[in-house]
């Protein structure tokens, strides 16, 4: 596998050692690359664009009930989302090591003030909730463009079913900057990409390039919140 050196990506240390993960084990790959610890993606700090979004109230987020991120990683973003919005937030990943990291780091945090996050172990693909179960917010920071782009189509349908009518879904799209013969991960990706797979069950309630990022983010990130039918 291999990304076109044009790519801020192919120069992010760890990315190779990565490409070489999945090329030898497309599942296992990730579980492997925190043993290893490399996790380029690991920010250690809640997402800018995601704490303005929450904190200036841009969007009429829910308050109570249940929330979901799918790839979580460490999980700075689940628990910022449970504790400022009060939601219920189950944080997943594939890989048993990061969800281990993840429970760890919580326990080096004061308790939450609201709401409460569960990390579990589990294929995003695989998942399911009863009706009466399903999640008020979703939010999606790079796991979109992890995936191989053959199945998101897949990834839109899964979105619609465990989301509840009226939910959001919180979409952060990085990196923004790759060039259409990156083969990934992360993935070549645009904006209509999203649109395209998400279709007429969703309303776009916010589209906007953040005017805080991380630093090695800045211009090659846009936030989207979409509003489930």
């Amino acid at each position: 596998m291999t990304t076109s050196t044009n790519s801020p990506i192919a120069n992010i240390p760890g990315m190779t050692r990565i490409k070489q993960l999945i090329a030898e084990d497309p599942v296992g790959a990730w579980d492997k690359a925190w043993k290893e610890n490399v996790t380029p993606w690991d920010a250690g700090e809640v997402q800018p664009p995601l704490r303005d979004l929450v904190e200036q109230n841009q969007v009429p987020l829910p308050r109570s009930g249940r929330a979901f991120v799918p790839g979580c990683g460490k999980g700075y973003d689940a628990i910022f989302i449970a504790s400022s919005l009060a939601l219920d937030t189950v944080g997943a990943d594939i890989s048993p090591t990061a969800m281990q990291a993840a429970r760890e780091y919580l326990g080096t945090l004061p308790p939450l003030p609201n709401g409460k996050v569960e990390f579990q172990t589990l294929d995003f693909f695989e998942y399911s909730v009863p009706n009466n179960e399903r999640f008020d917010l979703i939010y999606d920071y790079t796991f979109f463009v992890a995936i191989p782009p053959a199945r998101r189509p897949e990834w839109a349908r899964k979105m619609a079913d465990l989301l509840k009518p009226g939910g959001y879904l919180i979409t952060l799209m990085f990196p923004m900057d790759q060039s259409k013969d990156t083969q990934g991960p992360p993935h070549y990706v645009e904006y209509e990409h999203y649109e395209e797979v998400l279709g007429d069950r969703w309303e776009k309630v916010l589209d906007e390039v953040p005017k805080n990022s991380m630093p090695s983010h800045v211009g090659r990130d846009r936030l989207a919140v979409w509003r489930r039918k």
